[in-house]
């Protein structure tokens, strides 16, 4: 594994930082979350998607024979780095990078021919519908049915923690079709129209004010038997390969780190605070962790090149990294002291807010895409090879 960028990345990672200096509105790390979901900066986001689609890049890691680049694991991670440090959006879709997968490797032609087109072009928006009120870090125990009636499945249930609902066209749906067999058995992996009749969707707003969860009510939804991907009660199965891939981004990191050099450019600034030798230290400290984390990426990504599919080793980076995001919040807060808790918007607010608007998301990076627990608990049985309790 190479410490340093090859000539061909560091062409590709300037490249990368020539479109966004020239495209990318504003500051979009300074942001608030609010701001991606709804008004003027959802309607840039939008736009600037189909920017990256026109350029190959939001499917470039895809197989060129589905219409990517064919790009290399560590050109797609130098990628997901240069747009998570800039912040811009649109990098990441569940479109492109959950629901293409698998459809590329468990959907029959038809589909792929159906649904492929609109997510490299970015003229579809998509969502996952995994998690339940009693089943979110033991997905397998979710309880949402679907029930065969001809050419049709019937689907009843509650998904819950759904990004961005309101606006997805489709959705990835994992439902129950076989009650009586063991949990991890029974479930089938759906492609959902979010049109269709009988899905009510209702925003959670969270404690920045932003509605980017949502709760998803399917009542008597009918889904055409052709929307189901691979066999009957094997969708646990393809939705765990999904879960791998979402669990090896080094975007966490990456965001980490742009509010890291940020805040230690505002303790320059302050010389009561750069004559404080514990916050020299703690920003020291954060820094260390930045690069051990990054590492971890990277090692996922250079896993993936070799056609090695990381599991415990994207828990790890996942855990790292989200433990990290909570760990900045602490120490930007604990640096500025009290005005670090003043929300965007006030003229008193150090970084234009963004410390509180990290300090209050952080904690939900450890929940999102598996609990550090569970994550933990991947890294001990398979990782370390110790029994389960």
């Amino acid at each position: 594994m190479l410490f340093r960028d090859s000539p061909e990345h560091a062409a590709f990672r300037q490249e990368l930082r020539d479109f966004l200096a020239a495209n990318l509105e504003g500051d979009w790390n300074m942001r608030n979350d609010r701001d991606h979901i709804e008004g003027p900066a959802a309607d840039f986001t939008r736009r600037f998607r189909k920017q990256l689609a026109a350029q190959g890049w939001l499917t470039m890691g895809w197989p060129k024979d589905f219409g990517g680049q064919g790009a290399s694991y560590m050109t797609q991670t130098v990628y997901m780095e240069e747009m998570s440090a800039s912040g811009a959006p649109g990098a990441y879709d569940q479109g492109v990078w959950l629901a293409g997968p698998a459809l590329m490797m468990h959907g029959t032609t038809a589909q792929q021919d159906r649904w492929l087109p609109s997510m490299r072009t970015a003229d579809v928006h998509w969502c996952q519908l995994f998690s339940e009120p009693g089943a979110g870090s033991d997905l397998a125990a979710l309880q949402t049915r679907a029930v065969r009636d001809g050419d049709e499945y019937i689907v009843n249930g509650q998904k819950i923690w759904t990004s961005g609902a309101q606006g997805a066209d489709w959705g990835i749906l994992l439902a129950r079709t076989d009650a009586d067999a063991p949990k991890h058995r029974g479930i089938s992996y759906f492609m959902l129209d979010m049109r269709s009749p009988g899905i009510s969707i209702r925003p959670l707003v969270n404690l920045m004010g932003s509605p980017h969860f949502c709760e998803v009510f399917l009542e008597d939804v009918r889904i055409p038997a052709d929307c189901l991907v691979g066999e009957e009660n094997r969708g646990w199965y393809i939705a765990t390969t999904t879960l791998d891939q979402e669990r090896s981004s080094i975007n966490r990191v990456v965001m980490t780190r742009s509010t890291q050099e940020a805040l230690v450019d505002y303790v320059r600034e302050q010389p009561s605070l750069r004559a404080r030798a514990e916050i020299r230290h703690e920003l020291a400290s954060r820094s260390i962790d930045f690069e051990v984390g990054r590492w971890l990426c990277y090692r996922v990504a250079e896993m993936q090149s070799r056609g090695i599919v990381p599991n415990y080793e994207a828990s790890i980076s996942k855990v790292f990294g989200t433990e990290l995001q909570r760990q900045m919040g602490i120490t930007g807060i604990r640096v500025v002291g009290m005005a670090g808790q003043i929300e965007p918007g006030s003229p008193y607010a150090p970084l234009k807010g963004r410390l509180e608007r990290w300090a209050l998301a952080a904690p939900s990076y450890t929940i999102a895409g598996g609990t550090s627990e569970v994550n933990r608990n991947i890294i001990a049985t398979r990782g370390l090879g110790l029994p389960r309790a």
